[in-house]
This record gives C-alpha cells, sequence and structure tokens, in this order.
C-alpha cells in the first residue's frame, strides 16, 4: 500500500450527492467515508474510526459543522484531528466562526476541484 492510500477522511455532509461526490473525487487518497451530519460524524470518530482529517459542512440536521468542530476541540482523543470547513456559509464573520472553533481550513461552495484537493493534501502532509 503506497502513502497515499494511508489516509482516512471522514466527510460530514447533509447533501447525499455532495457526499457521493466528495468520496469519489478522494477515494484515491485513502480511506473515505461519509457522514450525514455532525452527529452521525461525532458518533463514527467516538466509536473507533479516528480520521486524518474531516471535511465538513457547516449547516446540517442535528448537529452543524461548528458545534461537530468545537466538540471535537474538547474532546482529547478527536482534538488533533485536522478540520476542512466546506459550506456556502462566506461570509468574513462566517470564516472567523470556523477558524475560531478549531477548523484549519475554510472553504466556500461552489468550489474548484483542484483547490479542494489541494487543501486536502496539505492537511494530509501530501504536499
Amino acid at each position: 500500500m503506497t502513502e497515499s492510500h494511508t489516509h482516512r477522511i471522514l466527510i460530514a455532509e447533509d447533501d447525499a450527492d455532495l457526499a457521493r461526490m466528495l468520496k469519489m473525487l478522494l477515494k484515491s487518497m485513502g480511506d473515505v467515508r461519509t457522514a450525514e451530519d455532525g452527529m452521525d460524524a461525532y458518533g463514527q470518530m467516538r466509536g473507533g474510526f479516528l480520521p486524518d482529517l474531516l471535511i465538513t459542512d457547516v449547516m446540517m440536521p442535528r448537529m452543524d459543522g461548528i458545534s461537530l468542530v468545537r466538540r471535537m476541540k474538547q474532546d482529547k482523543d478527536l482534538a488533533r484531528i485536522p478540520v476542512l470547513i466546506l459550506t456556502a456559509k462566506h461570509q468574513p464573520r462566517d470564516v472567523i466562526a470556523g477558524i475560531n472553533a478549531g477548523a484549519k481550513h475554510y472553504l466556500t461552495k461552489p468550489f474548484k476541484q483542484h483547490e479542494l484537493l489541494e487543501k486536502v493534501r496539505h492537511a494530509l502532509g501530501i504536499c
């Protein structure tokens, strides 16, 4: 198995079509799993799937992305996981809220695939 196939990525996205597209786009980088919202993502991580990167939307049912990131940063087992927020929320205050919550990267929708791949590679240390 090559280095590029050893990474674990969790995508928290309530839009099933976008989640599938992201999974297909990133599958060459390793084990990519999806969660339907922040609660599902948190449950998967607490259940033992510790990703090398979490990609999360902000606006989701049950637990939004900002709440998910805050909860992760308070959990000693999850605090080290880098987070990329991928959202339609693009106002400066939204970006600041995401970074202040603990996200390493913030990318707005619609996004360019090469920008997403660049941020994912950077977060995973595949530069």
